[in-house]
């Protein structure tokens, strides 16, 4: 499965695609002091309980680590992963 990701200034995406178009999301700000605010997960349903929302998330963990960001993960399922996932502590803003 491959996670694309684009960003500019202000907002980043980390999102997959197949033929059809997106089918599954992760969209952040970029604020003060290197932080990402993960603001929105979704995922198709035809596509929901696969576990894609989950590597999305993983995802932005490793770009956050690979870029020196923080993330605060405003997005209640990032949030959740979060505080399921104590190796994310040291990018969790």
């Amino acid at each position: 499965m491959d996670i694309k990701h684009r960003e500019n200034d202000s907002r980043g995406i980390f999102f997959i695609e197949n033929e059809k178009g997106v089918f599954a999301e992760l969209t952040y700000t970029k604020g003060a002091n290197a932080v990402l605010t993960i603001d929105h997960t979704e995922v198709h349903p035809s596509r929901e309980n696969e576990g894609i929302a989950t590597k999305l998330v993983k995802k932005s963990v490793e770009y956050a680590r690979e870029n020196n960001y923080k993330i605060e993960p405003l997005c209640p399922f990032a949030e959740v992963q979060f505080d399921r996932n104590p190796s994310y502590k040291d990018v969790r803003a």
